[in-house]
């Protein structure tokens, strides 16, 4: 160990550089002075072996007081940009189920049919599409690049949903939008998941979640304000939601350039942020935890080959049986408050606000006890139990204040297991592009499950919304029993670790997480 100056030391023995195929490479690492250090690899039959990439050093030498200063200026820095995005991502749906209670539906011929439910699953589709080559282009560009332009796009196409006529001009603009949305939040949680060792990815995601929820519901207060502004400067209140917030966002992701960060092993780069010596700390600490720093060079086979592992899709589901509910909730709570518990318009915005600020405790409290005892599973049963009663409480209770106690349930158990879930997915995948498809297949399947659930609120049901409660139990009863299925798996096939050494995820020393 060194002083308490966390000065550095010649490192003590190479590394073995990691890899997203089956062929593990041979490196020879030469260290700089900076403390950075360059990798020299043989080719390979697959052709697929970087020429020079940066590499860090896992032997680095530092004092544990050192790295904790280190991840404090990450945290800081990547997980506000991180939550800030994800909540301007969230923040659409907040503002049109905000809108939806105002004359918007009226005035766009969005009350005809299914058109509003029309109007939120076609941009669940755009987005879908979307999600894979989006989250690529996270590595390729860089994040700073990347999430700068896409967040910039959707603030414009948000600025212009505030002056469309016509439900048709409507949905088109909501393809665009979920076209230019589709890469924030995988690619957020695949950028989050190189920066920390496993052990500590859950709070890290739990930190994003909050900022994202604290923003989301001072939005629900803010769009109140707003449509207060109902007929100033020509306007009615609902279109200055979208104007307001699409300027907001257009203004964070031009700031956004600056703010976000590159990867760890480029991240000395990013705009005053870590000294090259603090980045290579961070890059040996993931090095030595699961050894995937490094990418490898970029070709489509290498990112699908990854489909033929089944447990992704294991994760994949859990986010569909995930999003049925969050979807429900977060464009349909003030409808369900406005038809199904009797408040006006302006109280619906208002106290959809409160079960947000609530999400904060069980989100940081749930994700510190899974990091503190490297826990996922057992997590995500928990918060899925007290999903199910949460929607339980709100569809057969008998009088409305403890029906929005359900509301708050439901939606802090939600929140919590994005977290928990996210951190489940990320914690079982070594390699640069199987964290890459992993990200994006989930978030495909979480909106798949965005889909379904803008089909299970019906105004019909009200005021109990029979087929939205059943269907939440349901998927999360699934859930539950999916979680089972993984955890078995995984402890089986540690201990086929431990009885014959056969590694998993061509990984040295890796163990599954459950």
């Amino acid at each position: 160990m060194t002083s308490s100056t966390g000065a550095l030391k010649a490192p003590r023995a190479p590394p073995t550089p990691p890899s997203d195929g089956p062929t593990q490479h041979k490196a020879d690492i030469k260290t700089t002075t900076a403390g950075a250090s360059s990798l020299s690899q043989t080719d390979d039959a697959l052709g697929d072996a970087p020429s020079n990439p940066p590499h860090p050093n896992n032997n680095l030498q530092y004092d544990e007081a050192t790295y904790k200063r280190i991840r404090h200026k990450v945290d800081l820095r990547l997980c506000t940009i991180a939550g800030i995005l994800c909540s301007l991502n969230l923040l659409d749906s907040g503002v049109l189920s905000s809108a939806a209670v105002t004359s918007m539906l009226t005035d766009l011929g969005l009350d005809v049919g299914n058109r509003f439910s029309i109007s939120i699953f076609i941009f669940t589709i755009s987005s879908i599409v979307f999600q894979l080559p989006s989250t690529i282009a996270v590595r390729l560009l860089g994040p700073r690049i990347w999430f700068s332009v896409i967040t910039f796009a959707f603030g414009l196409i948000t600025l212009l949903t505030g002056f469309v006529k016509t439900w048709q001009q409507m949905i088109a603009l909501r393809i665009l939008l979920g076209a230019a949305m589709a890469g924030i939040f995988p690619g957020l949680a695949y950028l989050i998941s190189t920066w920390y060792p496993r052990e500590e990815q859950q709070l890290r995601f739990a930190f994003m979640q909050s900022g994202e929820v604290i923003i989301l519901a001072t939005g629900s207060l803010v769009n109140y304000g707003l449509n207060r502004l109902d007929g100033k400067g020509g306007l009615e209140g609902w279109r200055w939601m979208f104007v307001v917030q699409g300027m907001c966002t257009c203004i964070i992701g031009i700031m956004t350039y600056w703010w976000m960060v590159d990867f760890p092993e480029n991240s000395d780069k990013s705009f005053r942020f870590l000294t090259r010596q603090e980045a290579d700390i961070v890059a040996s600490r993931i090095e030595k935890d699961r050894g995937d720093v490094v990418a490898q060079k970029f070709a489509m086979m290498e990112v699908l080959k990854h489909a033929k592992d089944v447990k992704i899709w294991g994760f994949a589901c859990l986010f569909f049986m995930q999003n049925i509910v969050s979807t429900a909730l977060a464009y349909f709570v003030p409808i369900i408050l406005q038809n199904g518990l009797g408040y006006s318009s302006d109280a619906a915005i208002i106290l959809s606000a409160p079960p947000y600020y609530y999400a904060i405790a069980p989100v940081l409290l749930s994700s510190w006890y899974a990091d503190r005892f490297r826990i996922r599973g057992p997590v995500v049963t928990f918060n899925a139990t007290c999903i199910i009663t949460g929607f339980a409480v709100l569809g057969f209770a008998g009088n409305s204040g403890a029906r929005y106690f359900g509301v708050f349930l439901a939606t802090g158990a939600y929140v919590a297991n994005w977290a928990a879930l996210t951190a489940y997915q990320a914690n079982n995948v070594v390699g640069q592009w199987k964290r890459v498809f992993t990200a994006a297949a989930c978030t495909m399947f979480n909106g798949a499950g965005g889909i379904a659930g803008s089909f299970i609120v019906r105004n019909s049901e009200a005021s109990h919304y029979t087929t939205a409660v059943w269907v939440s139990i349901g998927s999360h009863l699934l859930m539950i029993s999916l979680v089972g299925l993984l955890t078995v798996h995984f402890y089986l096939a540690n201990r086929l670790l431990n009885r014959t050494g056969k590694l998993l995820e061509q990984t040295e020393g890796f163990r599954f997480t459950y």
